[in-house]
C-alpha cells in the first residue's frame, strides 16, 4: 500500500472509506461492512487500519483439551499476532455471540497487540478496562463487560465474520466507532483519488447549506451541481 494512501486512511472515517469505494468502482452496492450498532474503546481516537490477523475465541466453558494443547495454541496465536505484514489489525470472532461474555481485549491484551505492532482490534466479542487501555491501539467491540470468563483461542489464521463481515486473513480492514469495512484490493490504486473526488463533491452541498439558511431555488442548484460532481 502506498505511504500517501495509508496515511490518508488513518485520517477518514469508515464511512468516508464505503462512499468513496463506491466512487471508485463506479457503482453502488458496495457492501462488505458490519452490521448493527458496535462500541469503541477510543470513539475520538480516529480509525485503525491494516491487513487482518484473525482468530476465533470462546470463554462460556473451560477448554477441554490438555492445558500443553492449550497454552501451545495461544503461544501460537501470539506468534502469529507478532508476525505477518503491516500494518495490521486484529480481527477476532466470539464464537460465545449472542451470548459472549468473556472479556478478551483489555489492559493486558491490547497492551501485548499494541507492542506486536498491530494498530488495533475488531471483535464482535466482549472489552474492559475501558480506562486502561493504551493509546493508539482502539478496540471496536459487540459489548463491553467485566469478566474474561474462560476465554481460551480456538483457531487462528482462518477466515472470521463479525457483525456479518466475513474477513479472511490478510483483507485490508478499515474500523472506527461507526463498524468495519474490508477495502477490496482491485480499489486501491483508485481509492485516493476516490476520496478526493467525494470530499470534492460533498464541499459542493455543504457550502451552500452548513451554517446557513437557504431556499429550495439554491438548494436546488447546488443539489444538480453535486449530482454534476458525482457522475
Amino acid at each position: 500500500m502506498e505511504t500517501s494512501l495509508l496515511s490518508l486512511l488513518r485520517r477518514v472515517d469508515t464511512p468516508t472509506v464505503c462512499n468513496a469505494i463506491e466512487v471508485a468502482q463506479g457503482k453502488r452496492g458496495f457492501a462488505d461492512f458490519t452490521r448493527g450498532t458496535m462500541l469503541c474503546s477510543a470513539p475520538d481516537g480516529g480509525a485503525m487500519v491494516g491487513y487482518a490477523r484473525t482468530a476465533r475465541i470462546r470463554a462460556l466453558t473451560p477448554a477441554t483439551e490438555p492445558p500443553e494443547v492449550i497454552r501451545a495454541r495461544r503461544m501460537g496465536y501470539y506468534r502469529y499476532m507478532a508476525e505477518g505484514p503491516r500494518p495490521a489489525v486484529a480481527v477476532v470472532q466470539d464464537l460465545d455471540v449472542p451470548h459472549a461474555i468473556g472479556a478478551y481485549w483489555g489492559e493486558v491484551n491490547t497492551n501485548i497487540h499494541k507492542a506486536f505492532g498491530l494498530a488495533g482490534a475488531l471483535t464482535d466479542g466482549v472489552m474492559r478496562d475501558l480506562g486502561d487501555m493504551p493509546d493508539g491501539f482502539p478496540v471496536v467491540a459487540g459489548s463491553i463487560g467485566p469478566s474474561h470468563g474462560f476465554v481460551h483461542v480456538i483457531d487462528y489464521d482462518e477466515p472470521v465474520n463479525v457483525f456479518g463481515l466475513s474477513v479472511s486473513p490478510g483483507a485490508l480492514v478499515h474500523a472506527d466507532r461507526h463498524g468495519a469495512v474490508v477495502i477490496p484490493q482491485e480499489v486501491l490504486p483508485r481509492l485516493e483519488q476516490a476520496i478526493g473526488r467525494l470530499f470534492a463533491s460533498e464541499k459542493i452541498v455543504l457550502d451552500a447549506v452548513k451554517d446557513k439558511e437557504i431556499g429550495f431555488e439554491a438548494f436546488e442548484v447546488a443539489w444538480a451541481a453535486f449530482e454534476k460532481a458525482r457522475t
